[in-house]
């Protein structure tokens, strides 16, 4: 009977903490589940395999009796084969390992009755639920300030929150609200893409908010100010005198939230377009005249 690394049989390192254990079982249990691979036997033993070290190493008592067993495997070994030569045959028939999917070693150290008539459950019955996939469009607006939404999921009725500071393309994923599994700890998860809808009037890059904003040919030439819409309030800049086209300025702080983050903001970012006048009448065009005179004489 060898001695089987269950760390090695899920990829985890020895110190593992149980919540990385259970995501590398999790992985592995959906790769080879014998629904996704009929008939391949390598898949189906991979499966077991990884179903007996999951029934080990998820177990805190039975994980300190098998990383205690490791350093003296030799030794326990020997022990054990020399009190089963001296006891009657209903050891062996207790460990014994047909009719079940556990391993001779596996048997041998963890093995237990399970009911009266002494029969072990059936680890392969195990399979974890699927992920559902779903997507949740929201303003830009909402991805400010933080909002929800009401998903239907078969008979259940869910309420989807996000934070402020919600992005694009970000993913929520909601714990055992998939696809059911064997057990409610085997349910699968619901992912949740959030989608922000286009904004006519702001620009998102990361935490920054970008905006254009026009201003007549007297302000940018003489200076001025100019009243601007944020995502939050009403907001009076200061235009210099002789503010050039396409200019930006910078209002600290009043971009969206950082997600996470309690009062931290990005900052936004105005852009000043000037707006020639069209149409003029008669006094407009010769006053422009006059003016562009005593510029060249200037």
């Amino acid at each position: 009977m060898d001695y089987k690394d269950y760390y090695k049989v899920l990829g985890v390192e020895k110190n593992a903490t149980q919540a990385e254990i259970k995501k590398a079982y999790r992985a592995l249990a959906i790769k080879y589940h014998p629904d996704k691979n009929p008939d391949n036997i390598q898949s189906e033993e991979k499966f077991k395999a990884a179903n007996e070290a999951n029934e080990v190493l998820s177990d805190p008592d039975k994980r300190k009796k098998y990383d205690e067993l490791g350093v003296n495997w030799a030794k326990n070994e020997s022990f054990r084969n020399e009190r089963r030569g001296n006891e009657s045959g209903d050891y062996g028939h207790e460990f014994g390992n047909e009719g079940n999917d556990f391993s001779d070693f596996f048997e041998q150290f963890f093995s237990s009755r399970s009911s009266k008539n002494g029969s072990r459950r059936n680890r392969t019955t195990d399979f974890i639920g699927e992920n559902y996939e779903t997507e949740m469009e929201i303003t830009l607006d909402e991805a400010f300030k933080g909002t929800s939404r009401i998903i239907q999921l078969e008979n259940e009725k869910l309420r989807i929150t996000t934070k402020p500071g919600s992005f694009d393309g970000q993913l929520l994923n909601i714990k055992r609200k998939g696809g059911k599994g064997s057990s409610p700890e085997l349910n699968g998860d619901l992912i949740v893409k959030i989608r922000t809808k286009v904004n006519s009037q702001f620009l998102r890059k990361g935490d920054d908010i970008y905006m254009s904003q026009s201003i007549d040919l007297f302000t940018a030439v003489l200076g001025g100010e100019v009243i601007i819409n944020t995502l939050t309030d009403l907001v009076k800049i200061k235009v210099i005198e002789g503010a050039q086209n396409g200019k930006s300025i910078r209002l600290k702080g009043k971009g969206m939230p950082v997600y996470g983050k309690l009062n931290e903001y990005g900052n936004l970012y105005i852009q000043l377009q000037i707006v020639i006048p069209e149409n003029l009448t008669e006094l407009q065009r010769n006053s422009f005249e006059s003016l562009q005179k005593l510029f060249i004489k200037l």
